[in-house]
């Protein structure tokens, strides 16, 4: 788009049916002859993995009442024809951050001025909590108003279908289709009250109790003696998790108050991102003063977690999302094995970008792993799908998120914290832990060691930047990783496996996406993955090998850390 277009289209929002404020805003740009208009009006906000998401603002690129009413305009627009034989209901959450309250009753806005009734809950909540009450409403949608952890001046619009999982094909190219025929003229903003029902304690209620049920066991023997360390940093979950924490009996739970008050500005962290240390570090120190066990903190959606615990030398260490991924599944299956409920008709569900060990893990209790796209909405994909002929028993993802059960049908930082400190308490109670408890899992599965960077490309040039670098890779495939041939390229757009050795190619039976992953003949994997809601490329690497005792763990690990940064070096990613 060039600079006269852009102008063009900035100026239809100086006129009605923009508010003077959005127009003003707009003017001062066009005025001053910004270069921040460009970035605004360049493009339309689109749906990425997980919904719609960026900057607050007034534009095409920016979250704002117009961009979030264009969409809400064009799913009310879907419901009212996907369900013409009754009148559709539709559940509103939303977070800490910044207008989300606003923005939410807005939302709220234009689909009761549709004929839609709607339940919005009183105050901010936990997202899992909206998938969770999607269902339990009985709701033809869900919508959570979030941008997860990302920086302030974000926000976001997460769709979930009748399902309580995020919307998929084909429902959510047909909405997108009905969100491109409106116009902002054509947004309905008056509100029917009447069909605006407030919601809260009732649902918070059978909330609590179902994720107690579905990650944890009646045996509350010993919980008290797990002293826990939890953080919300500045988000929803302090709305949730230390409710659900004392309904299952873990009473020594120590909070960092600095932290507890929900903040859009997330005062005391760089950002509010779990899989950082950085932004747990109130809480291990909080930790190392008490002497606590475990560490659990969430992002500001409650979707995510991080957990830290003991090492071998008392030390709290950070687990990376895989290694809590295959620690909470295994103890999924331990339970669920103990319970004589396996029978050859359960699986567990996880993400091409996961970890392998996940695959081992659970075929070693005879139970299959089904593997997906990156995002949650593809396990919750798996779970329909499964419905009345196999059993789901829990899934996860590299980026901190994990379902427990299908009570809730997308990740949920609630379950999986309880189901995280009910290992930590038998751990204990055994003279062990989860660090120990990992460890052995390496030892009988082999050490497989995952690690994540991210390259951020901002703005026009950085997308066109972060497209070329997906075509070189593609177009010229690399052959040698760390001095091991590369095997297999998948390439999750054109959905091929090539065989690089042999030139063979087999279909990837997975809906497209524009990820390519490399793996060698010795099973090392480097993936490649722009991200959908940010300015940046994701690269992804799994490398492992065999544990021969928990003593040379520490030894093991660390060979495999220095063959990861070899990697990055190889590539000039660092």
């Amino acid at each position: 788009m060039n600079t006269s277009e852009i102008i063009n289209k900035a100026k239809h929002w100086i006129k009605t049916p923009f508010d003077a404020a959005t127009q003003n805003e707009i003017q001062e740009l066009l005025n001053s002859n910004s270069k921040d208009l460009e970035d605004r009006f360049y493009k339309d906000l689109e749906f990425g993995t997980g919904g719609m998401r960026g900057i607050m603002g007034a534009g095409t690129n920016r979250i704002n009442k117009y961009t979030l009413g264009k969409n809400t305009q064009g799913l009310s627009n879907y419901l009212l024809s996907a369900f013409a034989d009754k009148q559709p209901k539709v559940a509103i959450a939303y977070d800490c951050r910044h207008n989300s309250k606003t923005f939410a009753q807005s939302v709220a806005n234009v689909f009761s001025a549709n004929g839609i009734i709607v339940y919005l809950f009183e105050d901010l909540r936990a997202t899992p909590e909206l998938s969770y009450a999607v269902r339990e409403l009985g709701c033809d949608a869900g919508i959570v108003l979030t941008a997860s952890h990302n920086p302030p001046e974000y926000n976001g619009y997460k769709v979930y279908f009748n399902d309580g999982g995020q919307i998929i094909p084909p429902q959510d190219g047909a909405i997108v289709d009905e969100i491109n025929k409106v116009q902002f003229e054509d947004i309905k903003f008056e509100a029917n009250e009447e069909l605006i029902h407030v919601i809260g304690e009732e649902v918070d209620k059978k909330f609590a109790v179902e994720a107690v049920a579905n990650s944890t066991s009646k045996n509350t023997e010993n919980r008290d003696q797990l002293k826990i360390v939890f953080t919300s940093l500045h988000g929803t979950s302090i709305t949730m998790v230390p409710r659900a924490l004392e309904l299952a009996g873990f009473t020594d739970v120590h909070i960092v108050e600095e932290q507890r008050e929900p903040n859009g500005d997330f005062p005391t962290v760089a950002s509010p991102n779990p899989e950082e240390p950085a932004a747990l570090k109130m809480a291990t120190d909080l930790a190392d003063k008490i002497g606590a066990d475990i560490v659990i903190g969430t992002d500001p959606d409650c979707d995510r977690l991080g957990i830290a615990v003991r090492n071998l030398e008392n030390k709290l260490v950070l687990l990376n999302g895989n290694q809590t991924f295959a620690v909470l599944v295994d103890a999924l299956l331990q339970k669920w094995e103990q319970e004589g409920r396996i029978n050859g008709k359960q699986f567990v569900g996880s993400t091409i970008v996961s970890t392998p060990m996940i695959n081992v893990l659970a075929s070693s209790y005879g139970v299959a792993t089904k593997v997906g796209l990156t995002g949650f909405k593809w396990i919750a994909k798996m779970i329909r799908e499964a419905e009345g002929t196999e059993e789901f028993i829990g899934g996860g993802e590299e980026s901190f998120g994990f379902m427990v059960g299908d009570f809730v049908r997308d990740k949920d930082a609630v379950s999986s914290t309880l189901l995280a400190c009910e290992i930590a308490a038998i751990a204990k109670n055994n003279g062990s832990s989860i660090y120990e408890d990992l460890l052995k899992l390496y030892e009988k599965h082999g050490f497989y060691k995952e690690h994540l960077i991210s390259v951020v490309k901002k703005g026009v040039e950085g997308a066109q930047e972060i497209q070329q670098m997906m075509i070189d890779m593609r177009n010229n495939p690399i052959t040698e990783i760390h001095g091991e041939k590369v095997k297999y390229l998948f390439d999750y757009e054109t959905s091929v496996r090539k065989d690089l050795i042999t030139g063979e190619e087999t279909t990837i039976d997975l809906p497209k996406s524009n990820v390519l992953i490399y793996q060698t003949t010795e099973g090392t994997r480097m993936a490649a993955r722009p991200s959908g809601t940010e300015p940046k490329i994701k690269f992804y690497f799994s490398v492992h090998t065999e544990l021969d005792a928990v003593a040379n763990a520490k030894e093991v690990e660390a060979g495999l850390d220095q063959k990861i940064q070899s990697i990055i070096k190889e590539f000039n990613l660092n």
